[in-house]
């Protein structure tokens, strides 16, 4: 089988994550590097034996980098996308796809225009209990998802925003709870629930004074189905308890799925303390299966590295689906719609009124959808 030439733009805690998978994935060959610091890019590249570039345009043009993955911040993903989606390159981005709308779609029109496979780095989606619950919905086995839950009671000390100077900052980041830590749930909610028609939300900063950015969030969502949706997250529960997802079906069905144990892991910083589980399954006929899935899912955990596992499932379905010529299971519009919610959320925020659907960028306003107004 040919390996495909692979390559990382962005060589934080997250990179390291990305080029470990690509450097022992069968199905790729780690060839190079990307980053600012040329001190930084030559110790991450001696550390996997690939060759490290601080120049976009030489590293598109002399790599011969074939699938790229995209690890810088949030807001810093647009710029080095397009450029490599213009230069017929494959990309697997890391969560969020952006920061707004207007770099999503910039990043989207680039990689129609090319061809190239765009995915997301959306790994709880590969979590044996969250996908139980996809295809549970997707069989009918709840009948119609009439109400999806988000909660998230999570917890960010100081260390953690001085880990890197990006982190805390509208500029940098590009938001908060909402952009960097609950979005794998909303990623869930929307996999699980289908389009939005509406949302209603209020956001703020209650309990972290030294950061910019949102620590805490609540929505109210109207989905094109007629179902709703209630999203609660937080960075300020101290401490952390877990992150979950839940539907419930019309035939009185709830299947839910505790993501998060605890804290969430830190790339770099910590690792997964709790293995992910169904904590709700009422599906009529499987009611004594749940104690048999948790004993499972529980060993499973105990056998692996979660956090490395899963990311690695995520890196190789990508590159089966460049190499088959097919989606991503993650695709780059799933990655458009968890930014859009977001972005309706602080919309809603600032214009103290729900947000219909479809959202677009605003181009005659400058405060990042509404982030700057309160």
């Amino acid at each position: 089988m040919r390996k495909i030439k692979t390559g990382i733009i962005g060589t934080g805690k997250v990179g390291h994550l990305h080029a470990a998978e690509l450097a022992s994935n069968q199905k790729s060959e780690f060839t190079s590097v990307l980053g600012r610091s040329p001190e930084k890019t030559n110790k991450f590249a001696d550390q996997y034996g690939v060759k490290a570039y601080t120049d976009l345009d030489a590293f598109l043009k002399k790599s011969g980098v074939e699938a790229l993955c995209i690890c810088t911040p949030h807001p810093a993903h647009r710029d080095p996308s397009v450029a490599a989606a213009e230069a017929g390159v494959h990309l697997l981005v890391e969560k969020p796809l952006a920061s707004s709308l207007e770099d999503c779609d910039a990043i989207l029109d680039a990689v129609e225009k090319s061809g190239v496979k765009l995915g997301m780095l959306c790994q709880r989606r590969f979590y044996e209990p969250c996908a139980r619950v996809h295809e549970a919905i997707e069989a009918g086995k709840i009948e119609r998802p009439i109400l999806g839950t988000v909660t998230v009671l999570g917890w960010r000390d100081q260390d953690y925003y001085d880990s890197d100077s990006w982190r805390g900052t509208w500029k940098e980041e590009g938001g908060g709870v909402l952009v960097n830590q609950a979005v794998h749930q909303l990623d869930l909610l929307l996999w699980y629930m289908g389009p939005v028609a509406e949302v209603s939300g209020y956001w703020g900063n209650l309990n972290h004074p030294s950061i910019e950015v949102d620590d805490t969030a609540v929505a109210s969502i109207r989905f094109k189905s007629g179902a709703l949706g209630q999203v609660i997250v937080s960075n300020s529960y101290n401490p952390a308890i877990h992150g979950k997802v839940s539907v419930l079906g019309s035939n009185g069905s709830l299947v839910g799925v505790q993501t998060d144990g605890g804290a969430m892991f830190i790339a770099g910083m910590s690792k997964i303390e709790e293995p992910p589980l169904n904590d709700y399954w009422t599906v009529p006929g499987e009611e004594s299966k749940l104690p048999e899935w948790i004993k499972e899912d529980t060993a499973q955990f105990n056998r692996i590295n979660a956090m490395e596992h899963y990311h690695a499932l995520n890196i190789d379905d990508f590159l089966e689906a460049i190499i088959e010529d097919r989606e991503p299971c993650v695709s780059g519009q799933a990655g458009r719609e968890t930014v859009e919610l977001f972005t309706a959320i602080y919309r809603s925020g600032r214009d103290g009124k729900s947000i219909q659907y479809p959202l677009y960028p605003e181009y005659d306003r400058s405060d990042l959808d509404g982030r700057l107004s309160t």
